[in-house]
């Protein structure tokens, strides 16, 4: 009996087979190479009647498709489960799970939630078709259907999600990109409102400056082999960059042997002050076990010093349309880079500004008032000795 049974199957699935190629005078014979099947695409078929699945598996596959089916809800989610699938035409009327539950399921998988689902049911009315769509599905097909629509929807559907996945490629990159700059939740910021965040332009920002500065790096790199001198500071660059991220800070760029970044822009934080000053401090104290790790000569004879200032400046994207830099301009960025050359190796140098924002975190040492380059008027600076 189960010999027949599988025959009979064999015999129906070759039948649909050949209608699926054979041109009908009432229908246009749809093409596979309108919309040719990716290599990693596949369509869930899920139906709890065989002849159904059959059907609907024999159209597909004879447009290119490559196509798994399911008997019940659950064997749909263990399939989808295993290897997310680019399309699921489901029917509606299943025991157990049903196509609205299996429908709203997928939605709510994070791994599915962007694959599109066709509903192919033989219910009519207005209500069905309502659930299927409150459900999540993306289109919704009567039995008896007509098997061009059907692929023409499929072709529609699988264009849709391509283009989702182009979309998730493009912010992956994007994604990755930032977290070479910023901290990953600031990325994620930036990433909800790309227009507001990623056009030319800027803004006036309350923000905190940094430079960090490697003293001795000439000396050091004009008595070393220029590969060594590259993959020294390199590997310090890499040590000291992660603090800024751990702080929430904006890095913006390596100058030489300088690091320069800023709190404050594109996310602000009442915190952004006593971040810097407490990654500047941890910077310190990476730095000096890097010294003691780090085995080139005359390494011992490099110091880090680090200036921090507070104050208004202008943040954006400078540059043009090709090339870019989201970065910050103003009085209050040449203030710190100057106040960083006034620091010695080691040290950690701050402004009143930057100062009256952390007093209560911090021990400092008053210095005398810095005639900074550019400054018509004194600058109050301390030296910041430990943290609370």
């Amino acid at each position: 009996m189960r010999w027949m049974t599988d025959n009979y199957r064999n015999f129906i699935r070759v039948v649909f087979m050949n209608l699926a190629s054979t041109p009908r005078s009432s229908e246009i014979k749809y093409s596979t190479t309108e919309v040719p099947a990716f290599r990693d695409e596949y369509i869930l078929v899920v139906d709890d009647d065989w002849m159904n699945r059959e059907v609907i598996e024999a159209y597909l596959q004879t447009a290119g498709y490559r196509v798994l089916t399911a008997n019940s809800g659950v064997k749909a989610l263990e399939i989808a489960a295993q290897e997310v699938p680019s399309l699921v035409i489901l029917d509606v009327n299943m025991p157990g799970m049903n196509g609205y539950e299996l429908c709203s399921r997928l939605k709510s998988d994070p791994l599915t939630r962007l694959t599109p689902v066709m509903v192919v049911t033989a219910l009519e009315a207005d209500p069905d078709k309502l659930k299927a769509i409150e459900a999540g599905a993306d289109a919704f097909l009567t039995k008896p259907f007509n098997s061009l629509i059907m692929m023409t929807q499929v072709k529609s559907l699988l264009r849709i999600r391509r283009l989702h996945d182009e979309v998730e490629s493009r912010n992956a990159l994007l994604r990755k990109v930032l977290n070479r700059y910023v901290n990953e939740d600031i990325t994620e910021v930036i990433l909800s409102d790309p227009d507001r965040h990623l056009q030319l332009g800027g803004e006036s920002r309350m923000i905190t400056v940094f430079f960090a500065d490697i003293r001795g790096f000439t000396s050091f790199a004009e008595a070393q082999p220029a590969k060594q001198v590259v993959s020294v500071l390199n590997r310090i660059f890499s040590e000291l960059t992660p603090i800024v991220f751990k702080y929430r800070g904006t890095l913006d760029k390596y100058v030489g042997d300088e690091i320069m970044g800023f709190f404050g822009a594109p996310v602000a934080s009442e915190y952004d002050a006593i971040n810097a000053v407490r990654m500047a401090v941890e910077m310190q104290q990476v730095f000096a076990e890097l010294q003691r790790s780090l085995t080139a000569p005359s390494i011992k004879n490099l110091g880090l010093g680090i200036g921090i200032h507070t104050g208004e400046a202008a943040v954006g994207n400078v540059g043009s349309q090709r090339l870019m830099s989201y970065t910050v301009i103003g009085d209050t960025v040449n203030t710190a880079s100057r106040l960083q050359q006034q620091a010695q190796g080691g040290h950690i140098v701050i402004t009143e500004s930057t100062y009256q924002q952390v007093r209560d975190y911090v021990e400092v040492q008053a210095l005398s008032s810095l005639h900074l380059a550019g400054k018509s008027e004194p600058v109050h600076a301390y030296r910041l000795l430990r943290l609370k």
